[in-house]
């Protein structure tokens, strides 16, 4: 399969493979070549996000424990917390990766990718208004492109900088902002029209909220502005990223169990009505953020929206690439075994949707909670049919829309 990054980079958990830069000629410089097998690793990382996603909203309840339970239980806001870190990777691939592109390449490229975030912002909402049970993260990512585009100019050291302060800070602006909105419905000086609830969910009270996301983003663009094809640069990031989740998650383990009174203020608060708070330092089956008590700030549950959290996460994502990256290089059998997750990461728009449409035509209403043999059907479906596609197209269906949709960018001077 070859690609070229102007037709098929997309920034969002959707991104197609990014075999190029943006408007760049088949014969490249050699200095400015990018190794197929970093680039291949990526995809794969995409392919294992949308598996990890797959898992978290139509694989068994993680609740149910035994291996199966433990497996789906490393998915849940691990996978969507990978595809926003890709998402940053993307997002310097289009707008040029070992030198931001400048004059009229980079109006171009800015244009390009404010265009996929109105579609992913439109696409996004159309599916939620679908009635499907899933918090449809697509809108999400359409509005964290517009917030951290400005900072596509930026190299590695000031984005991992802005990256850090960023999940250092907002999630406790976060809290703040929670507490002090009025309650959904409340009338008085405090309450906003109904026309913001949308833009207000999408910044602060949704599931995936752009103050607390925004930070696995510009991780995600100051990784990519690095030369991953050295050795040296990959080793440092995967003593990096294991570094960061077990600062994350073990300083959440640390600070629930010597912060006094931090368990029994979270259980108190209504925190854990899904499992033993003791395991909210990791685990999403204890149940999701909903008490007043300061003491969930010292979580790193998935989506708890807290700092522990978000480091913790970036730092599984940045393993996860890195191991992928490796993978891809070290082992040729390896890629051969992976060329069907690796199809599905290169169309990943396409497999996100499939699987939203699937659970809304199956009326599947829990989630999680479906048979294992759901979760099957649906990878071996969409592997498949990505495996085949991409024998004969060079990208997924909805990647194909989605560059034609960004020509008009090219009109620009």
């Amino acid at each position: 399969m070859t690609h070229n990054a102007d037709d098929t980079a997309l920034a969002t958990p959707a991104e197609a493979p990014s075999r190029g830069s943006e408007n760049e000629p088949s014969r490249t410089p050699r200095a400015e070549r990018v190794p197929v097998g970093r680039l291949i690793g990526v995809d794969l990382a995409r392919g294992i996000a949308v598996f990890g996603m797959y898992a978290a909203h139509v694989g068994p309840d993680p609740s149910e424990g035994g291996v199966t339970g433990h497996l789906m239980e490393l998915a849940h806001g691990r996978a969507s917390a990978l595809f926003a870190f890709l998402a940053g990777f993307s997002i310097v691939l289009i707008t040029g990766r070992s030198t931001p592109k400048t004059g009229r390449a980079g109006r171009q490229a800015v244009a390009k990718v404010v265009i996929r975030a109105l579609i992913l912002l439109a696409l996004g909402t159309a599916l939620t208004m679908s009635g499907t049970p899933v918090e449809v993260i697509l809108a999400f990512y359409g509005l964290y492109f517009l917030l951290v585009l400005p900072l596509y100019r930026l190299g590695t050291r000031p984005l991992a900088i802005i990256a850090g302060a960023s999940a250092l800070i907002l999630p406790q602006i976060l809290y703040v902002v929670q507490h002090a909105l009025p309650a959904e419905g409340a009338a008085g000086i405090w309450a906003w029209p109904a026309e913001a609830n949308g833009i207000v969910s999408l910044l602060f009270t949704g599931s995936y909220p752009a103050l607390t996301w925004i930070p696995f983003v510009i991780a995600g663009m100051a990784v990519a502005r690095l030369d991953l094809a050295s050795t040296v640069v990959r080793t440092r990031l995967a003593v990096t990223g294991v570094g960061l989740a077990v600062l994350g998650y073990g300083g959440s383990w640390l600070a629930l169990h010597l912060v006094p009174g931090a368990m029994p203020a979270l259980s108190a608060s209504g925190w854990g009505d899904g499992g033993s708070v003791a395991s909210a330092w990791w685990s999403d089956t204890w149940g999701y953020p909903g008490g007043d008590t300061p003491a969930g700030l010292l979580v790193a549950s998935p989506h708890s929206e807290t700092t522990l959290s978000v480091v913790a996460n970036t730092g599984v994502a940045i393993a996860v690439l890195v191991g992928c990256l490796a993978a891809v290089d070290a082992f040729p059998r390896f890629r051969r075994l992976a060329r069907p997750v690796i199809a599905v990461g290169s169309m990943s728009l396409t497999a996100y949707v499939f699987h939203i449409v699937g659970i809304h035509l199956l009326g599947i209403e829990e989630l999680p909670g479906s048979p294992l043999h759901v979760l099957l059907g649906f990878i071996v479906a969409v592997t498949v049919f990505a495996t085949l596609w991409s024998r004969f197209f060079r990208r997924g269906p909805l990647e194909w829309l989605l560059g034609k949709a960004t020509k008009p960018a090219e009109l620009i001077r």
